[in-house]
């Protein structure tokens, strides 16, 4: 396809005609990507996403919540209602459904399910429309939906007081199990240490309550965050002003809680991270290694937390797999700086995304009052880039994930239509949805300065047939690259050779490599060890490792690949000794290798 690019370079200095095409690297991770492209979803009310995934079809599915009653929503049932939008991969809205009732209705994580649909979590105190079973005040609001977004069931789990769902996943027996905050001690809820407790509810496919759990002690404690680990149990993260029940060790103020529960909600492990100021975690995964990352917030330093840059600071913490710290590092400048999402990359190293309000320290770009602030980390938690986004107004991302063509999907709000933002809906007083999906910035394979000694500016550059390129602009140079000059000033026409003939582009792709799987080396291994496989096309692959039963032990990949080769390290610890099962699928591709676990 033909691309016409509009140049307007001039070197005063040199005098010199700079062409430069640039082609993208989906290696070249070191520099900070672009935005490949950015919505503003709402209407002229109040609109705000909390979650992003992307679905199998590589489009997104996104949640949050909205006031608005025109431009992209419709639907509204009352004050604020839960909003679902299904995305392409392109950005474009598939549809979005309003959910809810009279009152108010939020909703704050979602996900695909292992049939195609979705599972909302959220909160309601409504009582009529779309919601059913409300305990009194708000409760934790379930809705499962099916691949077009139509209801296929909701809970409202609580008691007579403020019970809040902040983070759901499906678990691999097909059920589900949900995190958030509970000021019940009746209904749903039992076991309230007092004030606001972590809540953690397990439920069936079906939406049963399976078991429940109240965890936390007689101050505030509230679960952000939690996903299934790969032993069949569950890793949580928020945080805790308490120093008794459950709570152990706090450092003063509010801290990380992070809490190990057993596949039935017992208690393995917890621990209190952070400093005398308050340090809150809305953000935890399992890593490769067996362990875990924590992102948040912290305004200590001192106890855990050291390298404060002034204010609030990223606060991002490697755990090990027994919850011990490996590392810790503050990330920010001197005004307010908050993670509120992070995950693991394929690379090994983090991604992590939030708000910030500095203009200094690890913070370079901003925009003016607060941006999404994105920060790419190595598995040491080193500062890769980073990467300011939005305009003159507020600018927050609250969900991040990498996407199969190993970028980055963000989802928050944004107050502002100005520099990195457009089509906002609202006055400025009011969000939008603002989805960004980022890409490579590009590596420069080859460029070329034409011209001499004096001014040689190009206007325009076109590619050829043959994959080459003609530049057009004007010199005034009389030596050099530039003959027959007749004037001050002419006209200069460039020919230029496809890039492939000077062996740096081949002109056609190479012939994709088929499906495989390595064995996994080292193997046998009692720690660490690595799956190779080939992806021989953009596909939606799913990694797993089963026992030999075929009970699902860890879920290492599901989600959209580009085509290439991927090295997936898999930590064995709590696996007990033994033969496992790692299978790779992708539609009708099934590839089966045996690894095994030596104690």
């Amino acid at each position: 396809m033909r691309q016409l690019l509009s140049l307007f370079l001039r070197n005063s200095i040199a005098g010199l005609l700079g062409v430069c095409l640039l082609w993208q690297s989906s290696n070249a991770q070191s520099i900070a990507p672009t935005i490949e492209w950015q919505r503003s979803l709402g209407g002229t009310k109040g609109d705000v996403a909390t979650s992003i995934s992307q679905t199998r079809d590589g489009g997104y599915i996104a949640a949050g919540w909205s006031r608005s009653t025109n431009g992209d929503v419709s639907g509204h049932r009352g004050y604020v209602d839960a909003w679902i939008v299904k995305l392409t991969s392109g950005g474009g809205i598939e549809w979005e459904k309003s959910l809810g009732g009279s009152g108010g209705d939020d909703a704050y994580s979602i996900t695909q399910t292992s049939d195609g649909g979705y599972i909302v979590a959220g909160r309601s105190n409504s009582t009529d429309g779309d919601v059913s079973g409300n305990h009194g005040g708000y409760d934790y609001w379930i809705v499962k939906l099916t691949s077009g977004g139509a209801i296929e069931w909701q809970k409202s789990l609580g008691g007579s007081d403020w019970d809040w769902a902040h983070s759901i996943t499906q678990t691999r027996d097909g059920g589900y199990i949900v995190a958030g905050l509970s000021d019940s001690n009746d209904g749903d809820v039992s076991g309230n240490h007092g004030l606001d407790d972590s809540w953690i509810v397990k439920l069936t496919s079906g939406g049963v309550i399976e078991w429940q759990k109240s965890l936390g002690g007689s101050r505030n404690d509230e679960a952000r965050s939690i996903t299934q680990t790969r032993d069949g149990g569950y890793i949580v993260a928020g945080w805790s002003y308490s120093t008794d029940g459950d709570v152990t060790g706090n450092h003063g103020g509010a801290d990380f809680w992070i809490v190990k529960l057993t596949s039935s909600g017992g208690i393995e492990w917890q621990k209190s991270l952070g400093g005398s100021g308050d340090d809150v975690a809305p953000s935890i995964a399992q890593t490769s290694d067996g362990g875990y990352i924590v992102a948040g917030e912290s305004t200590s330093n001192d106890g855990d937390v050291s390298g404060d840059h002034g204010g609030e600071d990223y606060w991002i913490v490697k755990l090990t797999s027994g919850g011990e710290i490996e590392w810790q590092k503050l990330l920010g400048g001197s005004d307010f700086d908050a993670a509120y999402s992070i995950t693991q990359t394929r690379d090994g190293g983090y991604i992590v995304a939030g708000s910030s309000e500095s203009t200094a320290g690890d913070v370079s770009g901003n925009h003016g009052d607060y941006d999404s602030w994105i920060v790419k980390l190595t598995s040491g938690g080193g500062i890769e880039w980073e990467k300011s986004l939005g305009g003159s107004g507020v600018d927050v991302s609250r969900s991040i994930i990498q996407t199969g063509d190993g970028w980055y999907i963000v989802a928050g709000e944004s107050e502002s239509n100005d520099g990195d933002v457009r089509g906002h809906h609202g006055v400025s007083d009011y969000t939008d949805c603002w989805i960004v999906k980022l890409t490579n910035a590009g590596t420069i394979e080859w460029q070329k300065s034409l011209g001499r000694s004096l001014d040689d500016i190009a206007t325009s550059i076109e590619q050829t047939s043959d994959a080459g390129c003609i530049v057009a602009g004007y010199s005034s140079s009389t030596d050099g690259d530039v003959t027959g000059h007749q004037a001050s000033t002419d006209a200069w026409i460039v020919k230029l050779a496809p890039p492939n003939s000077t062996g740096v582009k081949p002109t056609d792709p190479p012939t994709p490599s088929p499906w495989a799987m390595n064995a996994n080396y080292p193997n046998p291994f009692s720690s660490t060890t690595t799956i190779t496989f080939t992806v021989p096309e953009r596909s939606f692959v799913r990694l797993s490792v089963d026992t030999e039963q075929g009970v699902e032990v860890a879920r290492l990949i599901e989600e959209q690949l580009e085509a290439g080769e991927y090295r997936v390290p898999f930590s064995g610890d709590g696996l007990a000794s033994g033969t496992y099962l790692y299978r790779l699928s992708s539609g009708s591709t099934s590839l089966v290798g045996k690894m095994t676990v030596v104690r």
